[in-house]
C-alpha cells in the first residue's frame, strides 16, 4: 500500500486507486484531489445525463463525494474507483430527479415510436445542407447536446456512458444494476430516436460533446477540499494538517 510518511514525495499519478484510497482514510488532502480529479470528467457527465442540467449535476457530483468520503471503508477494490463512484453518482442523481419529475416507462416510449409520435421535436432534414449548421461545429455540438437531453431518462443514461464515456457493456450494466442485454436494446432505441431528429452527419461530433472546462473541474474539486478541510479540522483525524508541498 501507499506509504503515509509525510517525509516523503509522493507521486500520486502513479498510485493505484487502492493506494489512493487509502492515503485519503489517513486524511491525506491530496489524495482526496487525485480522487477527484480521476473521476470528475465521467462522473459530471453521468450526472449530467440523469439530471439533464449542468448546475444540478454538479450539486449531484459534489454529494456523491461527500458520501464517498464519509464512507471511503466500503471501497474494497474489488471494481475500479471509477466505477464505485459512478453507482454513487447514479443513486445520489435519481434519488434527486425522481423527487421532482415523473419519467417515461419504456412501455410508453415504445408505444408513442410505434405510432410515429417522435419523442424529440426537430426537423426531418439536417446536415450539410443546413448552412446555418455547417457555419459551425460549436452549434452543431450544441444541437447534439439538446438532443442527448431530450433524450428518455433510461436512453440517456446508458447512450452517455457507452457513447459518450465509452463505458464497455458490462461496466454500464453494472454501473446501472440491468443486463448486458438491457443496455444494448437501450443503446439502440437511443440512436434510433437521435437519428429520427439529427441525422447521422452529427456523429463525427459526439466525442466533443459535454465539454469537461477545466473552470468546473477546479471549481468542484476546491469546493469539495474545502469541505473536507472543515471535517477534517473538526475531527481532529491524524495527518489532516500535513503539508503537501
Amino acid at each position: 500500500m501507499a506509504t503515509h510518511d509525510p517525509a516523503v514525495r509522493i507521486d500520486y499519478d502513479a498510485l493505484t486507486d487502492l493506494d489512493l484510497v487509502d492515503l485519503a482514510r489517513h486524511g491525506h488532502r491530496e489524495a482526496f484531489r487525485h480522487i477527484m480529479q480521476r473521476c470528475n470528467q465521467r462522473l459530471f457527465r453521468i450526472a449530467r445525463g440523469v439530471a439533464g442540467d449542468d448546475s444540478e449535476a454538479e450539486d449531484i457530483v459534489q454529494e456523491a463525494y461527500a458520501r464517498a468520503f464519509e464512507n471511503l471503508d466500503g471501497f474494497r477494490g474489488e471494481a475500479a474507483l471509477l466505477t464505485w463512484m459512478t453507482r454513487i453518482v447514479l443513486n445520489e442523481a435519481y434519488g434527486r430527479v425522481r423527487q421532482h419529475r415523473p419519467t417515461a416507462t419504456v412501455e410508453e416510449i415504445d408505444s408513442a415510436q410505434a405510432s410515429d409520435n417522435r419523442v424529440l421535436h426537430f426537423p426531418a432534414r439536417f446536415g450539410s445542407e443546413d448552412p446555418a449548421a455547417a457555419a459551425t461545429r460549436a452549434q452543431i455540438r450544441a444541437l447534439l447536446e439538446r438532443a442527448v437531453d431530450n433524450l428518455p431518462e433510461d436512453f440517456r443514461i446508458v447512450f452517455m456512458m457507452r457513447e459518450i464515456e465509452e463505458c464497455t457493456v458490462e461496466e454500464t450494466a453494472l454501473s446501472l444494476g440491468i443486463r448486458a442485454e438491457t443496455v444494448k436494446t437501450r443503446l439502440h432505441r437511443a440512436r434510433r430516436l437521435l437519428r429520427i431528429a439529427l441525422q447521422d452527419t452529427l456523429a463525427t461530433t459526439l466525442t466533443e460533446a459535454f465539454p469537461f472546462l477545466g473552470a468546473r473541474c477546479d471549481r468542484m474539486t476546491t469546493n469539495m477540499l474545502a469541505r473536507l478541510d472543515a471535517g477534517l479540522a473538526a475531527e481532529k483525524i491524524p495527518g489532516s494538517d500535513e503539508r503537501t508541498e
